[in-house]
């Protein structure tokens, strides 16, 4: 799937209601904008009053199409917080083809002052116009927006989720007929859950029969302003609330991976308990003093990178919320390899289009200005992208999570419905529902089929006092981070299936080399023989992608690694991928991308590979 740029809504009126004049027509009713969200789609979806559908449930799951100004969003939110009746966990997931820019929608909302506190926390955390999926919190996570930058008719394929109830508050059938189309009902079909029901303010011929064609009963209620009907209808069946009771769930492994995972298990809900072989957090291949976090675009939008900026994004908002994470989001500059590739990255930001503050290309000139240092090329500039602590980062995301520390899980078995879990001694260690294998390159021990081989890293430590000043992450074929606790890291070496655990001298050599191609001559005054480092353990996975998800079906095995040289960008939403995969949730990237991190991709490349030798 290729991503087109986002083009944002241009912010226009008619008289004093917002108005598209690339649709030409208005956002919402001249008749209110508040009013007719409360009543066409939390009316029509049976969301108000004493009886709420969403009452005395584990979670409600709304899919919108046309996300707009945000205000049927803002009132469901607010509804859902004046209910104390409201379901536990409530999402919301809203495609918007031209989302509004961030100042734009700040205008707007002025108008609707009962919503400030609702508002100012959406505005605060509007996402990066970029295409693909975006995840939000609230409400201490109790509230989820998945907003999905895009055309719904190539968006809707991709969504995992089962909705309860559907707000359809596109632009009018004959303004966008895409939207309405059959396809798009047979999508929101697919999507719907038994009971489902579903809302819009239009009533078009063309409309009702796409809607019966579908398998959804409709009815004609009372319109809102001008409009003399809306549409409210249902999906066959009745939804029955299908939610664990048991949510006991291990994680082995308490590494950039491991520490993810549980975070985001338990703001899912889940009752976790951390195994870790260790003394402590990060230990193997987080353990660095300071690791790189940046996106990484590439000319065709590869699943890589389209992941890789996901991750970012979604980590830039994670970390930031966590007391105790250590980092600096002080600028990244990737330096171009050779004049070939210089012009790869030029074209790449032309053909994209990002938004400067995610990626812009900078020429040699201004590339030397923003390292403070000649560099021998131009290249990528990240200006939110930075450095990250990953032991502290762990040790934050661990933060009220039961931790069990000097606790190595040598076997493991399922018996009836549960996971025992054995020490290397024979005696029992747990035995719960739910296992996530999360120990990095230990993790073929307890499961062959996991194809993570082990890539030794070395790092090399520059101390502060020995070399210039130099404030930014600077990449190219190796990397530099600013100093952390006195120490600027540089590297980093890559040797697969190498288990030495001892630093070497040409590993040194070999940094030194990698940071003089990033910045010429900068530890020209360094001796390797004088440095110290730090060896660590990748898992890599053989595609260089993570490997996320079920290990088979349902029987309640998880393996989240394959982690590689980017665990720090991958893990926050790989993690909360998974996290919402065990809880049966929607899933925060889209379909293409989930399969492409599932373990069962190496199963169905072992099987076309065999078929090929047969032919």
């Amino acid at each position: 799937m290729k991503y087109a740029p986002v083009v944002p809504a241009k912010l226009g009126f008619a008289g004093t209601t917002p108005y598209s004049a690339r649709y030409d027509d208005i956002y919402h009713s001249a008749q209110g904008g508040l009013e007719q969200a409360r009543h066409v789609f939390l009316g029509g979806n049976d969301l108000l009053g004493d009886k709420a559908a969403w009452q005395g449930r584990e979670r409600f799951v709304i899919l919108e199409t046309g996300f707009g100004l945000g205000l049927n969003f803002l009132t469901t939110w607010q509804a859902w917080k004046n209910d104390p009746q409201r379901c536990r966990r409530l999402h919301f997931v809203s495609i918007e083809k031209h989302p509004f820019q961030q100042d734009d929608l700040a205008k707007l909302h002025v108008h609707w002052p009962e919503l400030a506190d609702f508002s100012s926390q959406l505005i605060e955390a509007w996402p990066t116009l970029v295409p693909g999926f975006h995840r939000l919190h609230f409400e201490n996570e109790a509230v989820t927006l998945t907003l999905v930058f895009g055309d719904a008719v190539e968006w809707l394929p991709q969504l995992t989720l089962t909705a309860d109830a559907f707000y359809l508050d596109g632009f009018s059938p004959d303004r966008n007929p895409e939207l309405w189309s059959d396809s798009t009902f047979a999508h929101l079909r697919r999507l719907a859950a038994p009971g489902a029901t579903l809302a819009t303010w239009s009533v078009a011929d063309d409309l009702t029969r796409r809607i019966a064609t579908a398998d959804f009963s409709f009815e004609k209620r009372p319109g809102f302003g001008n409009k003399r009907y809306m549409l409210a209808a249902r999906a066959p069946g009745v939804r029955a609330e299908s939610s664990a009771t048991d949510k006991r769930v291990i994680v082995v492994g308490a590494g950039a991976a491991g520490a993810s995972a549980a975070n985001r298990l338990a703001a899912h809900g889940y009752q976790v308990t951390v195994l870790e072989r260790g003394s402590e957090p990060a230990q193997g291949g987080s353990g660095n003093k300071a690791g790189i976090f940046r996106p990484l675009p590439s000319l065709d939008d590869t699943r890589q990178s389209r992941l890789l900026r996901a991750c970012f994004l979604y980590g830039l908002r994670h970390v930031a919320r966590l007391p105790g994470a250590r980092f600096g989001m002080v600028g990244a500059l990737h330096v171009a390899r050779d004049a070939k590739h210089e012009d790869t990255q030029r074209r790449t930001i032309e053909r994209q289009i990002p938004p400067p503050e995610l990626a812009r290309y900078v020429d040699r000139e201004e590339a030397s200005q923003l390292a403070g240092w000649p560099v021998a090329m131009g290249g990528w500039w990240f200006e939110r992208a930075g450095w990250i602590n990953p032991p502290s980062l762990c040790a934050a995301n661990l933060t009220g999570i039961e931790t069990r520390f000097g606790v190595d899980v040598a076997s493991m078995e399922r018996v009836d419905s549960l996971w025992r879990l054995y020490g290397s001694d024979g005696k029992l260690l747990a035995e719960v529902p739910q296992v996530v294998l999360a120990n990095g390159i230990d993790t073929p021990h307890l499961l062959p089929q996991a194809p993570v081989r082990v890539g030794r890293g070395f790092v090399s430590h520059l101390p502060e006092s020995a070399v210039p000043p130099f404030n930014i992450v600077a990449t190219r074929n190796g990397y530099v981070t600013p100093a952390v606790d006195g120490i600027h890291c540089a590297g980093a070496t890559l040797d697969a299936d190498d288990i030495d655990p001892n630093p070497r001298l040409a590993d040194h050599q070999e940094n030194l080399l990698r940071l003089d191609s990033i910045l010429p001559g900068y530890a020209a005054r360094l001796s390797p023989d004088h440095l110290k480092g730090r060896v660590g353990f990748r898992p890599m996975s053989p595609d260089r992608l993570p490997i996320v998800g079920p290990v088979s079906a349902s029987d309640g095995l998880w393996i989240l690694n394959g982690f590689g040289a980017r665990g720090l960008v991958w893990a926050s939403l790989c993690a909360e991928l998974l996290a919402s995969q065990v809880a049966s949730e929607p899933l925060p990237v889209e379909d293409e991308l989930v399969k492409a991190l599932g373990l069962s991709r190496f199963d169905d490349r072992r099987s076309r590979s065999r078929d090929m030798k047969k032919s």
